[in-house]
């Protein structure tokens, strides 16, 4: 098969999916499993390889991030339940000071989306926002502008969230250094987006002395204070950040130890993604166990219900990559850029951000469109000399983060929540996350120039 037609019929299959989504409403799970289908046939491949592709695809996506996922949405919920998030919120107030308070609304933000899902976190923070603004006269604009792009920036950047877990995966990237790296990336990301651009928001006519007097719902006692009855904010951040700490450690002692010794195996065991996690479950509801009321049975229960969805699409996603992978694809692209000098790494930094930030905004789901495009790339990557599976993932990631449009169930949350109508949604929530997303693309390409003597790039 030439190049050629292989990539027509890609752009068939992936337009099969989109189209699927978009215009008639099906499952993105069916959809990436039909598109695996068509991509599949039309290209040619025997049919018991298309239907054994497709399991395959599905199962080595599962062994990859499966229990990731139900982990990361368990200790989501523990310190969701707990009531930890908005202690967190009340020590980065603290920290920060109330002159400061877009950067501690956006750090809390930055925060708490490492483990708890985005709507989630939003619904949870916002009526503290509202609080904020009217009690220290902020605009309530640049307060909701903050607090939504330091949500969705790690939603879409830091594992453990479903996106990120996936593209690290389907990359074959390291965990530990794609985190180390991904933190470096967002951070910067989501203060540009988040926290400059909500300031620069906010000295609008329109905005200046919009303290959120139209919500008669908001309580005027709630404030960014501590309570004695919850956990604190510290031992908060503690536990979101300790599975993140084992990962990376077990990342830089497997570099430091010699491999086949005691000590090399332990830091292995204990760094690997799936033990790092569990452990800071374990030790979160340890910890957080005498302010819940659920009982830990209940709570995984509840944390394998609400996966359930993102693992069959993930699953989905990793089915169709491996029919596209299965056709060729890849070797042949990779064979028509052996002539390309060291400046296509950056070019396919930059595709991928296109290719990822295109399918966002296309089909509304973040998830969905990290999945599809790190399927896309991974097997050009692979075979592909100067490009680094870590920055082109951080690269697809940055990609999911901005251009939210109607379609996505984000932009309505925001909405909905802040009273927006829809064209201040677009300024405050689609242009905030394209600003933090360009600024974490600036900054991938950045460290590609420096990929060669920086550790885990290449």
């Amino acid at each position: 098969m030439s190049l050629g037609f292989l990539i027509g019929v890609f752009v068939v299959a992936l337009a099969f999916v989109l189209v699927s989504i978009i215009k008639f409403n099906l499952h993105p799970f069916l959809s990436l499993l039909l598109g695996g289908l068509i991509m599949g046939i039309l290209a040619g491949l025997p049919l018991t390889d298309v239907s054994t592709g497709l399991a395959a695809g599905f199962g080595s996506t599962m062994q990859s991030i499966g229990i990731l996922i139900i982990l990361g949405v368990a200790l989501g919920n523990l310190l969701h339940l707990s009531g930890c998030t908005s202690q967190i919120a009340a020590l980065m107030l603290k920290a920060t000071g109330q002159k400061r308070a877009g950067l501690a609304v956006n750090l809390t933000g930055y925060i708490v989306s490492i483990p708890v899902f985005f709507d989630a976190a939003f619904v949870i923070l916002v009526n503290l926002v509202k609080s904020l603004s009217r009690k220290g006269k902020i605009p309530f604009v640049s307060l909701v502008t903050a607090l939504a792009v330091g949500l969705i920036t790690t939603h879409a950047l830091v594992i453990p969230t479903p996106g990120p877990v996936a593209v690290a995966g389907t990359m074959e990237a390291n965990v530990g250094w794609f985190l180390l790296y991904s933190i470096i990336v967002s951070l910067p990301a989501s203060i540009v987006g988040g926290v400059v651009y909500g300031k620069l928001l906010g000295k609008n006519e329109k905005y200046v002395n919009d303290f959120a007097n139209a919500f008669d719902d908001v309580d005027e006692e709630t404030e960014f204070e501590s309570d004695k009855n919850l956990p604190s904010g510290g031992l908060g951040i503690f536990l979101i950040f300790l599975p993140i700490f084992i990962i990376l450690l077990g990342t830089i002692a497997s570099m430091v130890c010699e491999e086949g010794t005691m000590a090399y195996t332990v830091f292995a065991f204990l760094g690997d993604k799936n033990i790092a996690l569990l452990i800071g479950v374990l030790v979160a509801f340890f910890a957080l166990k005498k302010y819940i009321k659920e009982s830990f049975n209940e709570m995984v229960t509840d944390a394998t219900t609400q996966s359930g969805a993102i693992l069959a699409i993930t699953g989905a996603g990793g089915a169709f990559g491996n029919i596209i992978n299965a056709t060729g694809i890849g070797d042949q692209l990779v064979e028509g850029m052996t002539g390309l000098t060291e400046g296509a790494g950056v070019a396919m930094i930059i595709a991928a951000f296109v290719i990822s930030q295109v399918l966002r905004a296309a089909q509304g789901s973040t998830t969905v469109a990290l999945v599809t495009t790190s399927a896309i790339f991974a097997p050009i990557v692979a075979g592909m000399a100067g490009a680094s599976p870590v920055l082109v993932g951080l690269a697809i990631c940055a990609g999911g983060i901005g251009l939210s449009l109607p379609n996505d169930s984000g932009f309505w949350v925001v909405s909905r929540f802040s009273k927006f109508d829809v064209k201040e949604t677009m300024k405050v929530w689609t242009v905030g996350g394209t600003l933090s997303g360009i600024t974490a693309l600036i900054i991938v390409i950045i460290l590609s120039l420096f990929s060669s003597s920086l550790p885990g790039l290449m």
